[in-house]
């Protein structure tokens, strides 16, 4: 009784944090402009083709030719860290000479990604400049500065550094809305999707989040076939069995699907968290010498633990890399057969994916390879 009155409501979305940084990008200009309050704007979301009013919470005039605008993420029935974090942006008049009409950089709380550049990403760069465009006086560049104040404090308690992004957050996603993905009643959703998927193709691509939807798209695959799964790995994959799946290709970081090798198939690391010692046995397994397996389980992070076997393979010309990866990619689609066998009485083919923090993959099981060249979009 208990649950279903939980889950009576569907779980509310919000928006993403693009979506807050552009309202305040909008703010900050108008004020520039007008020079009185803007108590909220209007911001075209691009993804889904939406507008929405977004409410803004103070505007203040830096000096003639800047204004700073401040709005709150709200990210909806979301256990979502940035929840109510304030949101900055600074916009004042460019030059002549700069090279976009539109500059636009990341400020404190920002992240800073491997190539040096501020962790803004595509969707949301064009959400800024489609957005600022319209607002834009003729003639008149613009250098737009966004700041997250609690950015730097927060990205502490996420896994942003193991995908290569330091001293802040990410400006990532490719929609406008925040799915409540951590909320019981997103599963439902989550379901009717797969279901209506499962139609109309009899293999689907299982990722977690997106950066794993992000690199799957950039290899090729169609985006059609992608099912954002979060956490709910073990509850989709038995859904999948349900509708008749042929095959199910599983694309991810290692450091989170490494659990589904040691059984664990709700990948939160509050419910269960055994990925050192899931690396360690797959060590092992390849016939690592001991003194080496101790400084595997004593690395800070999985992802620690794979530059570790990297940098033994070009000490020792043995390529531990795909030894151990390579039995735990096949671990993968073994364990989750199973699971699946537990709880269905059909058994799709199960490939798995694997990729590091710069995006890389790094192995897939024999049957991965197999799925992936069949979800690959082909140019007609």
């Amino acid at each position: 009784m208990e649950d279903r009155l939980i889950n009576s409501e569907p779980p509310r979305a919000g928006y993403t944090l693009p979506v807050f940084a552009c309202a305040a990008a909008i703010a900050a200009l108008r004020h520039l402009q007008e020079l009185r309050p803007i108590p909220d704007v209007a911001v075209d979301l691009l993804e889904p083709a939406e507008i929405v009013t977004i409410p803004i919470e103070q505007v203040a005039l830096i000096h003639p030719n800047a204004a700073l605008a401040i709005t709150r993420s709200d990210p909806g029935d979301n256990l979502d860290l940035t929840r109510n974090t304030p949101v900055w942006a600074v916009v004042e008049w460019g030059t002549a000479e700069q090279a976009d009409a539109i500059a636009i950089e990341g400020g404190a709380g920002i992240g800073i990604r491997q190539d040096g550049q501020s962790a803004i990403y595509a969707y949301a760069e064009s959400l800024l400049r489609r957005n600022l465009e319209s607002h834009r006086p003729a003639f008149r560049n613009l250098r737009v500065q966004i700041i997250l104040p609690e950015g730097r404090s927060l990205a502490k308690r996420t896994s942003n550094e193991a995908f290569g992004v330091v001293e802040g957050l990410s400006l990532l996603g490719t929609s406008g809305i925040a799915q409540p993905l951590s909320a019981s009643g997103q599963l439902a959703e989550f379901r009717q999707e797969l279901q209506v998927k499962a139609k109309e193709y009899d293999c689907l691509v299982f990722c977690i989040g997106e950066n794993g939807l992000d690199l799957a798209r950039q290899t090729g695959v169609q985006p059609d076939r992608l099912i954002k799964t979060a956490n709910w790995l073990g509850s989709l994959l038995v859904e999948a069995s349900l509708q008749e799946l042929s095959a199910i290709l599983l694309f991810g970081y290692h450091g989170k699907l490494i659990k589904l090798a040691g059984g664990i198939f709700h990948t939160h690391h509050y419910v269960a968290d055994a990925r050192l010692e899931i690396l360690t046995a797959h060590c092992v397994r390849a016939g690592l010498p001991t003194h080496e397996l101790q400084s595997i389980l004593a690395s800070p992070t999985t992802e620690a633990g794979l530059q570790y076997l990297q940098a033994l393979t070009q000490q020792t010309g043995v390529d531990w890399v795909t030894a151990v990866y390579s039995s735990i990619s096949e671990a993968i689609d073994q364990r989750t057969t199973r699971y699946i066998q537990a709880h269905s009485e059909r058994s799709p083919q199960i490939g798995t994916v694997l990729f590091d923090q710069k995006r890389k993959i790094i192995a897939k099981s024999a049957s991965g390879v197999n799925l992936l060249d069949q979800v690959i979009a082909r140019l007609e």
